[in-house]
């Protein structure tokens, strides 16, 4: 990957804050930097506030291969659709405002319910399931995601509650690849399907859980992964089927994962490429029709970057992370 220099990086960049509908991952409010190229294309680079420089690198690896289009040509990697099927997303809200939240997402088929949130309890996740499961009826899939918060023996007996509502996955229930084997292990004979995603993308080792036996299905990230033709290597080299999925971008970065999911062959899960829609602002329109999403280039809508603008303070801080973090590549 070409690299540029940190003047040519910063030339053209706009860091907004986007408001949250609901709050989601704790967040009311998503910052993120948007980097456009000489050539007048953009890129995204969204690494979480929190996340070192180490752990960011990557995401503006991402950025500069969408912004500088370095993405795989169709020799490289051919295009196998040019629609992707799009699951909603839903926060761990209370099971009365479930339904508010799902008619947002429009016509879609599946729907990832958040579980296992910090203050709740496991009465509150089966009532925010099974709420889920109404709203999308007996032919829609429901798959839920703990993001780590259950111990094996907290997320075996959720998964035994929340059975019933037939789901199609439990993503990173655990949050170690040891206890994925352990939790894989109890629960193969129900049925359940284990994904792994902190597992994949906060790996220092991202194939272990692959290795290890511990996962049925990834989930891909493109941002954290490092860009498109390395989430591409990494999914060749697992040998798993996956589910592409967005981390929180705002539509410039879900455009690098519309990417991806187009190039893999085989994809028999619907993505989650629609958190657009959890944001009361995006940089541009979001697209009416959320449940299946064609790719596009999509261009920042100037007049929306510029009311949604962070703080002098704020640009300062991207702008100087983004310069460490271009030192790391």
């Amino acid at each position: 990957m070409r690299v540029p220099t940190v003047d040519e990086l910063l030339a053209n960049v706009r860091v907004v804050a986007l408001p949250m509908r609901t709050r989601f991952r704790g967040l009311d409010v998503r910052e993120t930097m948007l980097i456009a190229s000489p050539m007048g294309t953009w890129g995204e680079f969204a690494a979480f506030p929190e996340y070192d420089d180490a752990e960011s690198a990557p995401w503006l690896a991402c950025a500069i291969e969408q912004a500088w289009n370095q993405l795989p040509s169709v020799d490289e990697r051919p295009v196998f659709r040019d629609v992707v099927r799009s699951n909603a997303t839903l926060p761990a809200v209370p099971a009365s405002n479930v339904a508010q939240i799902l008619e947002r997402f429009g016509d879609f088929r599946t729907v990832k319910v958040k579980v296992a949130e910090p203050g709740q309890t496991l009465a509150d996740d089966v009532a925010r399931v099974a709420a889920a499961r109404e709203f999308v009826g007996d032919a829609g899939r429901v798959r839920i995601d703990a993001n780590g918060g259950w111990t094996v023996d907290e997320a075996e007996h959720a998964i035994r509650a929340l059975e019933t509502f037939d789901v199609e996955y439990v993503e990173q229930p655990c949050a170690t690849v040891p206890e994925l084997v352990d939790l894989r292990g109890r629960v193969h004979r129900m049925g359940i399907l284990i994904a792994a995603d902190e597992s994949v993308r906060k790996a220092s080792d991202p194939l272990a859980v692959a290795r290890a036996g511990a996962a049925d299905i990834l989930v891909i990230k493109v941002a954290p992964l490092g860009g498109v033709r390395r989430a591409l290597t990494l999914i060749d080299e697992a040998g798993l089927p996956v589910v592409v999925s967005s981390a929180l971008e705002s539509s410039i970065g879900l455009e690098a994962s519309f990417d991806l999911a187009r190039r893999i062959e085989h994809l028999d899960y619907d993505c989650g490429l629609a958190t657009n829609v959890l944001f009361e602002r995006d940089v541009l329109a979001p697209s009416a029709a959320v449940g299946a999403v064609a790719a596009a280039h999509r261009i920042v809508d100037d007049k929306a970057a510029d009311e949604l603008r962070v703080s002098p303070e704020r640009e300062k801080w991207w702008r100087e992370r983004a310069a460490r973090c271009l030192e790391l590549l």
